[in-house]
């Protein structure tokens, strides 16, 4: 039974809805409902070539690109590794970021996994002499640095250190098998010459953000695998869904075709659509195979984010990342407790913001509305394969890239961080700014049923937490609950995580391009009267990106990614722009995981 909003519709714009939960704690309240003053000293903009922390604070360099992550693997050889090397070694670009307590289950903050993304591979600044085309040793090291890592790490006196004699520790890679399930397992779409089954596929890449599951497992998300296939994709019956895509034939790994022919898409057409799913890997098993979760649709994947409803079953909300794109959840049939297979059945929807801070989730269901085979749709494996045009087709709502969406864990709200768009010409309710330079986060309020969030919901309500941007600059069309100070406003929000108090903190992609500074890392408070007015804490050093905070179970350490460093025009291997974290002439920069630690060894913001 659905009972009353939680919140009364205020403040409704004719843009769209802004402060629509006003200033209300929600569930929780006193104690993790994000209300708990910060107390950090915030920190001012940078420039630099090295990271910076706010007052108090330590960052610790837990692990590198190319650290070895178990005992006697080869140590890391700039420029010059092999695939099989890299395999054994912690990957590149790290991103999302998932802390899970040794033993499973527990609540310990002391001893614990670390699940890692790694997104991508930077040729220019991994290799040296910028080469234009790169030998099939070379295309190994990036398709082997690419993928995962899950590490054990350990909490001492000194620090966090790595646990290299540890079985859990793994690499996941380009080379992993791995099997699909799923209402796409089996479909001709995913056949090809060495996987007649349509079932079983080697690897993951392009591995964004991410989340974990009620059953301790970890989902990453498989983003921007348009630029890994080269050949023509205007041929044969898959060139329409190519199109939508993005797959040009043309990306940042051209020579992969080359010398892969699963990459080539004119000898492995249905290679494509194998890949730009939400992976489940057992952290806690090191021989257990990563499952491609068909059921919660193909795209550019930013996150996969769990959060339980009242009645047990699970919602994972994902969010596509690229202009003009959709913000998804899907809902499963069974509840928490059957884990076996359970993100294999439900119900895949696509969100739709209405005016009057109203949205409606659309089911993305074969044979409903025009998900038919009139429309090319021949079953439910069609609709996931080209969820984009699924989506296109119900009348869900273009977003402004749709990166993390998360849910708070005290109040049950949903936040939707759009990172920018650049393309928007045409405004509309939840994207009130065109073109968006400066990105925003929509906040979305599921109904309640016996004072638990309803995520099964079909319909909920939303609002604006925040759009980015200086206030003080009217172009800008910024936007916060309150006064924001001259180092707290923000563009480009991308990952966000929660505290174990509730309160948000916002890591950005791209800062530097449109505001001038280095990429931060913000915190706010998300319910009381100071709700919404973000505060810098970390700064990156110069090309980099932040992403996939994590915290422990105590609040004690923030566990922060260090994506790409150096990585900005004219930075190369021979002459980056920084070399962070080793600053030795004869090192590239390296992507790294940093640990964050009160100098007094208290709550990470106070």
């Amino acid at each position: 039974m659905r009972l009353s909003r939680r919140a009364v519709l205020k403040g409704a714009a004719a843009g769209g809805a802004f402060g629509l939960f006003g200033r209300a704690g929600g569930a929780g309240a006193g104690g993790a409902d994000g209300s708990a003053p910060l107390t950090f000293a915030e920190l001012a903009r940078s420039t630099s070539d090295n990271h910076q922390v706010a007052p108090g604070y330590r960052a610790q360099v837990l692990i590198r690109q190319g650290d070895p992550i178990r005992r006697n693997a080869p140590p890391y050889r700039p420029g010059r590794q092999t695939g099989a090397e890299q395999e054994a070694q912690f990957g590149t670009d790290n991103d999302f970021l998932a802390y899970l307590p040794l033993p499973r289950g527990s609540a310990s903050s002391a001893r614990g996994l670390l699940g890692v993304n790694h997104e991508s591979h930077y040729a220019h600044l991994c290799f040296p002499g910028t080469p234009s085309r790169l030998t099939r040793e070379q295309c190994e090291v990036q398709m082997a640095a690419q993928g995962f890592s899950v590490i054990e790490i350990a909490r001492q006196a000194q620090g966090w250190t790595l646990v290299d004699d540890s079985p859990y520790n793994r690499r996941i890679s380009a080379r992993t098998s791995m099997r699909a399930s799923g209402p796409a397992a089996g479909s001709p779409r995913l056949r090809t010459n060495a996987d007649p089954s349509g079932s079983l596929i080697y690897g993951t890449f392009g591995n964004c953000a991410g989340g974990t599951t009620p059953w301790h497992t970890i989902l990453t998300a498989e983003e921007n695998v348009q630029f890994y296939f080269s050949g023509d994709p205007g041929q044969g019956p898959e060139a329409a869904a190519r199109k939508r895509y993005g797959i040009t034939g043309r990306g940042y790994y051209p020579d992969w075709g080359r010398h892969f022919e699963r990459f080539d898409l004119q000898r492995e057409p249905n290679e494509p659509n194998r890949f730009g799913w939400i992976v489940e890997i057992d952290p806690y098993d090191p021989k257990s195979t990563p499952v491609k979760r068909t059921a919660l649709g193909r795209c550019a994947h930013e996150c996969a984010t769990s959060a339980v409803s009242h009645d047990g079953r699970v919602a994972i909300y994902s969010g596509d990342d690229a202009p003009m794109e959709y913000v998804y959840k899907f809902v499963t049939r069974g509840k928490a407790g059957a884990r076996r297979d359970l993100l294999d059945e439900g119900t895949l929807y696509a969100a739709r913001f209405e005016a009057g801070g109203k949205m409606r989730w659309l089911p993305l269901v074969h044979g409903q509305g025009a998900l038919t085979a009139a429309n090319g749709f021949a079953s439910q494996a069609d609709v996931v394969i080209e969820v984009r045009r699924a989506a296109d087709l119900v009348g869900a709502t273009p977003m402004d890239r749709p990166e993390d969406v998360e849910a708070h864990p005290a109040t049950g709200r949903i936040y939707v961080v759009l990172t920018s768009n650049w393309e928007r010409k045409q405004v509309d309710a939840a994207n009130p700014r065109g073109p968006n330079r400066h990105g925003h986060i929509v906040e979305i309020v599921p109904p309640l049923v016996n004072g638990r969030p309803d995520h099964a919901a079909s319909e909920c309500d939303w609002g604006f937490f925040l759009l980015g941007g200086d206030p003080a600059i009217p172009t800008h069309g910024a936007r916060y609950a309150g006064p924001v100070g001259a180092n707290g406003w923000l563009a480009a929000p991308d990952n966000i995580a929660f505290d174990p108090k509730g309160r948000i903190w916002i890591a950005t992609d791209g800062q530097r391009g449109v505001a001038g500074f280095n990429d931060s890392l913000y915190a706010a408070l998300t319910s009381g009267p100071d709700r919404g007015t973000p505060r810098c804490f970390f700064s990156a050093p110069r090309g980099a990106e932040l992403a996939g905070p994590a915290f422990t179970p105590d609040g004690r350490t923030l566990f922060l990614s260090v994506q790409h460093p150096g990585a900005e025009r004219g930075s190369t291997y021979d002459n980056p722009s920084t070399r962070w974290p080793d600053f030795r002439g004869d090192t590239p920069p390296r992507a790294a995981v940093v640990a964050i630690t009160r100098s007094d060894g208290g709550e990470i913001g106070g």
